[in-house]
């Protein structure tokens, strides 16, 4: 793995757009955040852009991810928002630059399409964590998850344990491995692709916005088929926003579709996790080795910078 530097007072942040366009206002209102933890900014020219759903067209998106990869004075990229489109775009990255100018890359929902691809193509490690727009430039963006920023600066090893959160154990045991994952629907896109998640030994991370049990079930079941869950080490199940029965009244609960999947496996399987679509946003890098105990009911990641 390739554990980016980490940063200093007055370190530059790019800013890019590469899903769907993000709030401006928010976007602005978030950059002061950033200049209070001593980081200088800067935009890509194209944040602003607007092509349907998606920020710019691909070729934009795409310019503006090269452009700050590439850019020396740039020492970490911190993604405005998600949305979608990422996967529009991985498949002209120039993994070799990508390579030569290892630096942090933040963010998370459609952004899990780039932290996987980038992770299996270069060896990155990456930040599932909180988004200027989406998150940070909004009034209820939380100390907790303003915290978790100072995971840049120092290396950190992380501790989730029921300080943070109340966890729930659907499976015991212990296993270490690199943590992957993200958001659940990205990872199943990524399944008969040259970007298929790669789980076997690894601590897999799944979260989600506004999918209804029936549909958790389906990506569960595809990732089950594609040996996704057998393979991995162990699951670590964050956050599942809005996630309630709408369509019908007969319905599984959530609970009831995590055990179906998870409480057989014969490996550490932990629900609870604040990461994902919520504040707090406890921001976590993917491509660390970790550890998932149900026994401490803790799950323990290794620094993400040097």
């Amino acid at each position: 793995m390739i554990i980016p530097k980490r940063l200093r007072h007055g370190s530059t942040v790019g800013v890019i757009a590469p899903a769907s366009p993000p709030n401006l206002r928010s976007l602005q209102k978030a950059i002061p955040f950033l200049n209070g933890l001593g980081l200088n900014v800067k935009v890509a020219p194209h944040v602003s852009s607007i092509y349907g759903y998606l920020a710019g067209s691909d070729e934009q998106r795409l310019h503006d991810f090269h452009m700050m990869f590439a850019d020396s004075e740039v020492d970490a990229i911190i993604c405005a928002g998600g949305g979608f489109g990422t996967s529009r775009i991985v498949n002209s990255i120039d993994y070799k630059m990508v390579k030569q100018n290892p630096k942090i890359f933040w963010g998370y929902s459609d952004i899990t399409y780039l932290h996987t691809a980038l992770r299996q193509k270069t060896g990155l490690v990456t930040f599932h964590g909180p988004m200027l727009s989406s998150d940070v430039g909004k009034k209820e963006f939380d100390p907790l998850s303003k915290s978790m920023f100072s995971q840049l600066f120092h290396p950190t090893l992380l501790e989730y344990s029921e300080s943070v959160s109340p966890l729930h154990v659907i499976s015991e045991g212990e296993a270490a491995g690199k943590l992957v994952g993200g958001n659940l629907s990205l990872l199943v896109n990524t399944i008969g692709s040259k970007y298929e998640i790669h789980t076997k030994n690894r601590l897999l991370l799944i979260e989600d916005i506004g999918e209804e049990p029936y549909r958790i079930d389906s990506f569960l079941s595809q990732l089950k088929l594609a040996g996704k869950l057998d393979e991995a080490a162990g699951i670590v199940v964050g956050d599942f926003k809005d996630a309630a029965p709408k369509k019908r009244e007969e319905s599984l609960s959530l609970q009831e579709v995590l055990d179906y999947y998870f409480a057989n496996l014969n490996k550490p399987v932990i629900s609870g996790f604040k990461i994902g679509h919520c504040l707090p946003h406890y921001a976590v890098p993917l491509g660390s080795e970790s550890t998932l105990s149900s026994r401490s009911k803790s799950l323990s990641v290794q620094p993400g910078v040097s």
